[in-house]
């Protein structure tokens, strides 16, 4: 039986870890960052794009990571491959596209806080195709990492997002998958019917409850994680900011509490949030304690600004965590 987008059943062929060579693959639109100096006309460059700073986060505390995605053939594109061969993010399988280029976005600051504004539309990401280098790297990695704004920014890329989790599943590849709904992007009712179809090929749900309820109606937590499990997630963990998280899985449910600090800029948490989790999970974390590393790294990465600089390294969280309690969800059921 398959789904709109030709999904068949979701029957993965399970290979034994030790064939991979990256513990993640992450899928999607990564970004030029320009961030106002508060107070200042003044602005600095950097990087963003939600599942680049996830595929960073997740290097940073102790995984392999490679990315895949599509850029202009311009400096800004060959910014963030430098980028990434910084970080240590493989990135040998993105193309650069001649004709369209990379995207950008500007975060302005005032007494409100921050607000985003993007300049995206039609940018090379827009028209990624499932290419046979990303088939062998989504092939030899653990987890493949895909998000809403992958699916959001064209319905190519949303397509090739459902290509790249039916080739994964194929293979034995865990998803990971950030709702990460932007009104701007499209309509609520399409992300959440495009999101009701990822779910049942998720093994690690990452919504954050903000977004959960404007989409599914859900308020709370614990609620919007059964809902989620039952429409086929096998692990989900609900992102509430300074809250902390709720992690679940279909035996048992866990509230995390939220690591205190004095938060200056939230650009990348959520992506923070879920990189450093799946590179808990691939570190023999169980989904508890994964999920409270992931807590910490989230909160640190709000006292800096920007969506890359502040994301921190494994020894920076592990400096914060607090001790684990003896009861916890069993290594393994995190995925």
């Amino acid at each position: 039986m398959s789904n709109s987008h030709g999904l068949t059943a979701p029957t993965p062929i399970m290979r034994g870890d030790d064939a991979r060579s990256f513990d993640v693959a992450a899928l999607g639109e990564p970004l030029i960052e320009f961030s106002q100096t508060p107070g200042t006309n003044d602005w600095r460059q950097g990087f963003g794009g939600d599942t680049s700073n996830f595929a960073i986060a997740a290097q940073r505390a102790g995984a392999s990571s490679t990315y895949l995605s599509r850029l202009g053939d311009e400096d800004f594109g060959r910014a963030l491959i430098s980028l990434w061969e910084r970080e240590g993010v493989e990135c040998g399988a993105v193309e650069l596209d001649p004709d369209q280029p990379t995207g950008l976005y500007f975060i302005r600051y005032d007494e409100r806080g921050h607000t985003f504004s993007y300049r995206r539309a039609g940018s090379a990401a827009t028209g990624m195709r499932l290419t046979d280098a990303f088939r062998s790297r989504i092939r030899a990695s653990r987890w493949l990492h895909v998000s809403g704004i992958s699916q959001a920014i064209s319905e190519r890329a949303c397509d090739t997002v459902f290509e790249a989790i039916e080739f994964a599943r194929a293979h034995g590849t865990r998803i990971s998958y950030d709702l990460n709904f932007r009104p701007r992007l499209w309509p609520a009712t399409r992300a959440a019917a495009i999101a009701r179809a990822t779910l049942p090929y998720c093994d690690l749900f990452l919504p954050s409850i903000d977004e959960a309820q404007v989409l599914f109606e859900w308020a709370d937590p614990e609620r919007l994680a059964d809902w989620a499990l039952t429409a086929g997630a096998r692990s989900v963990a609900v992102k509430q900011g300074a809250a902390g998280a709720w992690v679940a899985n279909p035996g048992t449910a866990l509230a995390i509490a939220a690591h205190p600090v004095r938060a200056i800029d939230a650009t990348g948490a959520g992506d923070c949030f879920g990189g450093v989790m799946v590179a808990r999970l691939n570190a023999g974390d169980t989904l508890a304690a994964a999920a409270r590393a992931a807590t910490v790294a989230a909160a640190l990465a709000t006292t800096g600004r920007g969506a890359i600089d502040p994301l921190p390294r494994w020894a920076d969280i592990a400096a914060h965590l607090p001790p684990v309690p003896a009861l916890g969800l069993a290594p393994g059921e995190g995925g």
